[in-house]
């Protein structure tokens, strides 16, 4: 290899402008850091939630307690236009279907059917929640519709996980208590 042949890396690098260098060039003097205190100093850094003494953000916040999103029904959302291009006329609806043709792709509480784009065909839907838009089109596609009571796995998992201890902790402190229980003495 030759130097003739060598190319630029081409890795950006940033220029760093030159302070200190008079009056004029606009970083002279104390070179755009004010006058003194700690930020003038060299070597100062601060932790990135440094909030200059006051109580930083990440101590100000609640670490637990309720939290709604544990328990809010959680959609996974299918568009009409969606239906009219995956389905036959004629074929029924329900989430084994929207599976198997790959519009719905995750765990969630139920299916929403909402109502962008058209349909022609004829389609029985069954779901847990419909938009009104949804539901005008199948059924003036001489559709039908179905609706499905929705299941909130996140907060049923979310409760199995609270008092599931909680149970066992109560099952196991009556037989412990009568295990350790020593019988009266009787006095003579």
């Amino acid at each position: 290899m030759n130097l003739t042949t060598a190319k630029k890396s081409g890795l950006p690098r940033k220029y760093k402008f030159p302070k200190g260098r008079g009056h004029s060039s606009g970083v002279g003097k104390t070179c755009g850091r004010g006058r003194k205190g700690q930020y003038a100093r060299q070597g100062t850094s601060f932790r990135p939630y440094f909030e200059g003494g006051q109580m930083s953000m990440l101590r100000r916040l609640p670490k637990f307690g309720f939290n709604n999103a544990n328990f809010k029904t959680d959609y996974e959302v299918v568009n009409v236009g969606q239906l009219e291009k995956a389905f036959s006329a004629g074929a029924t609806i329900d989430r084994a279907a929207l599976l198997a043709a790959g519009l719905v792709r995750r765990e969630c509480d139920g299916v929403k059917i909402l109502g962008s784009g058209s349909l022609t065909k004829k389609l029985t839907v069954k779901a847990e929640a419909f938009a009104k838009s949804a539901e005008e089109k199948i059924t003036k596609a001489g559709g039908a519709i179905e609706k499905l009571a929705a299941v909130h796995a996140a907060a049923i998992k979310h409760h199995e996980k609270k008092s599931a201890p909680a149970k066992d902790k109560a099952a196991a402190k009556p037989a412990e208590a009568k295990a350790e229980k020593p019988a009266p003495k009787k006095k003579e």
